[in-house]
């Protein structure tokens, strides 16, 4: 039955899409939910020079990132720096759903991320001792979901998703496929990236995709790339309690094109918004994936028409990478707990004749989020309010 699930279609003997219960939300906005939704009601960037937190002799002091503090939040003597962000939104769902022992012990999990545990490997982490290569576990990606899974006693079905920047809406999809499977009552999702590591801003230095301003337009002619950012966001869905919203629809493909790069046209995308037409209707307001990128942009337009709001999440907290699909989810969801829309920062341009409100708008249908991963991995999760 995962096909049809997938697809947005509901098994036999399910009987409702699964309830998101609690949510968790750390990056350069604040510590939790509430000053994420504070901050971008009032219109708030944490978008700096990335000279503030690397220094003036950084060869990348003059471009823009958008990063956590304080830094003493994310060390610890055994836990990598990403494990520190994944177990601190993953408290802050588990709390907000209000879920104890018995419930956490056989519910699902699933971690996305691109990077993993770059941060505190492939650089040093402030006021944390090094580790050798193979002496620990936080050189491998699963590290962050091997800490939940032991803070929090969860010994349920348990899952990584690297797919690049779609990790994390990735694994909310493989969540819902998941329970709307039976494969347990309750899920919680994870997604996290720190991508803020000398070693990786050389890289994408090199690939000449990052942005030069502090102010990001993801549609403007002038935007030249996007603004690295490190984030964690975490979703606690499930079928046997209530929330305020569901998520009624998951699917990805692949537009099997080319190893990184974007085809001309948008790819595959159209596709998946199609299928979830079909399934759930027409989308009231879209959240795209808007990295910043020319060539982003480029293929976005492509796809985007019709008279849906665009609401674009990047321009107030950067590109967090894999966690991006998530952590722009729970936003979402925590302006849709209110029947709203978020806002978009002032001067925002919308694309396909869609327009990109500066105010936040009533939440009058289903709304849709996208998320794509090099090499032509695109993704689209559907959310809908519930009475």
């Amino acid at each position: 039955m995962g096909l049809p699930s997938a697809l947005g279609l509901l098994p036999e003997g399910i009987t409702s899409h699964p309830s998101i219960v609690g949510l968790g939300a750390l990056s350069s906005l604040g510590h939790d939910v509430e000053s994420h939704f504070q901050a971008i009601s009032g219109g708030k960037s944490a978008i700096r020079p990335l000279g503030e937190l690397l220094g003036n002799d950084s060869h990348h002091a003059d471009l823009p990132g958008a990063w956590i503090e304080p830094r003493r939040l994310l060390t610890h003597r055994k836990w990598s720096p990403t494990s520190m962000a994944a177990l601190h939104v993953a408290r802050q769902a588990v709390a907000a759903a209000g879920w104890d022992a018995e419930k956490l012990a056989d519910a699902a999990f699933i971690l996305g991320t691109s990077r993993g545990n770059a941060a505190g490997w492939l650089g040093p982490w402030p006021g944390r001792r090094p580790f050798k290569l193979m002496a620990a576990s936080n050189t491998i990606h699963s590290e962050p979901a091997t800490a939940i899974s032991i803070e929090l006693g969860m010994f349920g079905p348990n899952h990584l998703v690297a797919s690049g920047c779609s990790a994390g809406l990735d694994a909310l999809g493989l969540a819902k496929i998941l329970l709307d499977a039976g494969h347990a009552q309750r899920a919680l999702v994870v997604a996290v990236d720190l991508p803020l590591v000398p070693l990786l801003l050389d890289n994408y230095a090199d690939s000449g995709l990052l942005g030069t301003s502090t102010r990001l337009n993801p549609f403007s002619p002038t935007s030249d790339g996007f603004i690295p950012a490190e984030g964690a966001a975490a979703v606690a869905l499930s079928v046997s309690e209530k929330g305020r919203s569901t998520i009624t629809h998951f699917s990805n493909n692949s537009d099997g094109a080319d190893p990184i790069g974007v085809p001309k046209g948008g790819g595959r995308t159209a596709s998946l918004i199609s299928k979830a037409i079909a399934q759930c209707g027409e989308s009231t307001a879209i959240c795209p994936h808007a990295t910043g990128t020319k060539v982003q942009a480029a293929a976005e337009r492509a796809f985007l028409s019709g008279s849906a709001t665009l609401h674009l999440l990047k321009p107030f907290i950067g590109h967090t990478v894999g966690a991006s699909g998530l952590l722009e989810s729970v936003i979402l969801l925590r302006f849709m707990e209110d029947a709203m829309l978020p806002p978009n920062l002032p001067g925002t341009i919308g694309a396909g004749g869609m327009e990109a409100p500066e105010i936040s708008t009533p939440c009058l249908g289903p709304v849709y989020k996208l998320a794509h991963g090099m090499g032509g991995h695109n993704s689209l999760a559907v959310f809908e309010t519930q009475l």
